[in-house]
C-alpha cells in the first residue's frame, strides 16, 4: 500500500481513479496542486485542463503520473519536459490506472 496524492478536478473521472487505486489498497488524498503533497509516495496528476497549472510545482523527487487527453499532444511533451515520469492517455489511466501506479512504485 503506498500514500498517493491525486491532483483532479475532474469530480466524476476523479473519483473513478480514487477509487480504482483504493481498490488496489492505496491511500489516496486529493491535492488542489502540486506543491500541496505532503508525505505521499506518488502524484497523479489531471492535465486535461489548466495544464500549465497543474506542472508548476512539481516535487522533483516524487514519481509522477499524469494523464491527459489523446489529441493534445502538446500537452504530453509539455508534461515531459516538465519531469512528469509518466505521461498517458486519459483512456489508458482510465483502464489501467492501478497497474501504472504500481509500476511507478516499484
Amino acid at each position: 500500500m503506498a500514500r498517493v496524492a491525486l491532483l483532479c478536478p475532474d469530480l466524476l473521472f476523479g473519483s473513478k481513479v480514487e477509487g480504482a487505486l483504493r481498490a488496489a489498497g492505496h491511500d489516496v488524498r486529493q491535492v488542489p496542486e502540486p506543491g500541496a503533497v505532503r508525505g505521499e509516495e506518488l502524484l497523479v496528476i489531471d492535465l486535461t485542463s489548466d495544464f500549465e497549472r497543474r506542472l508548476e510545482g512539481l516535487p522533483p523527487e516524487l514519481p509522477t503520473l499524469a494523464f491527459y487527453s489523446h489529441v493534445e499532444q502538446d500537452v504530453r511533451q509539455a508534461a515531459e519536459a516538465a519531469g512528469v515520469t509518466k505521461v498517458v492517455p486519459r483512456s489508458r489511466m482510465a483502464r489501467e490506472g492501478a497497474a501504472l501506479v504500481e509500476s511507478l512504485l516499484a
